[in-house]
């Protein structure tokens, strides 16, 4: 089980009466894993605003049920040209996601540290996808706090493979059949939409979040080679270590 850290000493915003549609609410505090976690479990997350540290809460906000996920015909024909594991490579995807030549690359060192640290407490996840090169070909991080998944980033350098990271991060999300799971992206493009994100306001994602926080998590030791789950992520290859 995640080892929980001392209470932060900051109070984070109250998001109840926050106007509609406002999403930056506040600057400062620090990147704490006591104050990261204490923004997840209130509906925010930090990232940068200019050189600031600010916290954020989207109005709409975009979200991924786990067992929702849309696999398209395209992509189940590339999830067997890879290999997945779970936390084998934390390290090497946060510093992918964080590669400052990245477009709209916001994962500063401070972040990257503040993510290593929850990665040791077992708050912090990776989903690393592998080619049969044995390179890393993709992969996505986040924080695990009950039944959420908040999503920070993910990266590929090779096609679809950001995509088999979400297939099989929901496969492993959705294998206790609870329905209250989410992933929450943030913000929906039409790229995520294509695997599955809906908009939810954010009073309804408010409104949720005490049950969804309530669910035991799950993530946490390698699936083995030879693990099946159903759907599309029925095909991913789970890589031996």
């Amino acid at each position: 089980m995640p080892v929980e850290p001392s209470p932060t000493p900051w109070v984070l915003p109250d998001l109840s009466d926050l106007p509609d549609g406002q999403e930056f609410v506040a600057v400062g505090a620090d990147l704490a894993p006591s104050t990261l976690l204490a923004g997840y479990r209130g509906g925010l997350f930090a990232m940068p605003e200019g050189d600031l540290l600010g916290w954020w809460s989207p109005d709409p906000r975009g979200v991924l049920r786990p067992r929702d996920v849309h696999v398209s015909r395209s992509l189940r024909r590339s999830i067997p040209r890879f290999q997945v594991s779970l936390d084998s490579a934390f390290d090497a995807v946060v510093a992918a996601c964080a590669d400052p030549g990245r477009p709209h690359g916001w994962i500063s060192g401070e972040y990257v540290a503040s993510y290593l640290h929850l990665h040791a407490l077992g708050w912090a996840h990776s989903i690393e996808v592998w080619d049969d090169g044995g390179g890393l070909a993709g992969g996505l991080f986040g924080v695990e706090l009950g039944g959420l998944f908040a999503a920070e980033s993910k990266f590929h350098v090779r096609t679809d493979a950001s995509k088999v990271a979400v297939v099989a991060l929901s496969a492993l999300l959705a294998a206790d059949g609870d329905p209250r799971r989410i992933i929450d992206v943030q913000w929906r493009t039409e790229h995520l939409a294509s695997l599955g994100v809906v908009e939810v306001s954010r009073q309804a994602y408010l409104r949720a979040l005490p049950e969804v926080l309530g669910c035991p998590p799950v993530l946490g030791a390698q699936p083995g080679a030879d693990t099946v789950l159903a759907g599309g992520s029925s095909l991913i290859r789970w890589r031996s270590d």
